[in-house]
């Protein structure tokens, strides 16, 4: 990280001052697997403290968390959960794909983020930003800007005045090969500016 973040720092003083401001961030892991797409998936559009209460109460729904139990459970048994009709559809069918070998989840850690954004993408309910949050977290690719988002993008917006997506993707590309090291830190600047902390 520290490699990273005088590589940054040198490429714009704005990633200086975050640090000056707030500190160096933690980088946190995520585990690999079935069970964190489909957290991921619940994750979409809402707090990440809202999505672990609903994937707490799933858990407790079935005797494992696997895509054989998830499948099984019912429509109302995600109801009472708190999912949603379409994010369930999304999560049975994560589920069939890997009951399927549609994908194969143990192998994504062995092929270029290139090629895992290429396998992920098919999944009905993946789209680019959870792919780039399980990149991140789970694979830990050194070079991933997730510009789906929201904080990301609001904080692009705020610190270097880019409000399109295309110049956004145009501009990051000079933080390259640092970029997930430079999400860490707008993430931190966004967290730490509203006082705000995150366990992922």
């Amino acid at each position: 990280m520290q490699k990273a973040i005088k590589y940054l720092s040198k490429k714009d003083k704005v990633f200086a001052l975050i640090i000056e401001q707030f500190g160096i961030p933690a980088i946190p892991s995520r585990p690999q697997g079935f069970e964190t797409l489909a957290l991921l998936i619940l994750e979409q559009q809402v707090s990440i403290d809202s999505a672990k209460a609903t994937f707490l109460k799933l858990k407790n729904a079935v005797k494992s968390f696997t895509p054989n139990y998830l499948l099984a459970l019912s429509d109302e048994d995600y109801r009472s959960c708190g999912v949603s009709r379409q994010k369930t559809s999304y999560i049975k069918g994560l589920a069939s794909a890997v009951i399927n070998k549609d994908i194969e989840i143990e192998s994504l850690p062995f092929k270029s983020p290139d090629t895992v954004r290429e396998e992920l993408i098919k999944i009905k309910g993946i789209g680019n930003w959870t792919i780039d949050v399980y990149l991140i977290f789970c694979l830990q690719s050194t070079d991933i800007i997730p510009l789906g988002d929201i904080a990301v993008v609001n904080t692009i917006k705020e610190l270097f005045n880019i409000h399109d997506k295309n110049e956004m993707e145009t501009f990051t590309q000079s933080w390259s090969p640092h970029r997930s090291a430079a999400t860490f830190l707008l993430w931190h600047y966004y967290l730490g500016k509203r006082n705000r902390k995150v366990t992922y």
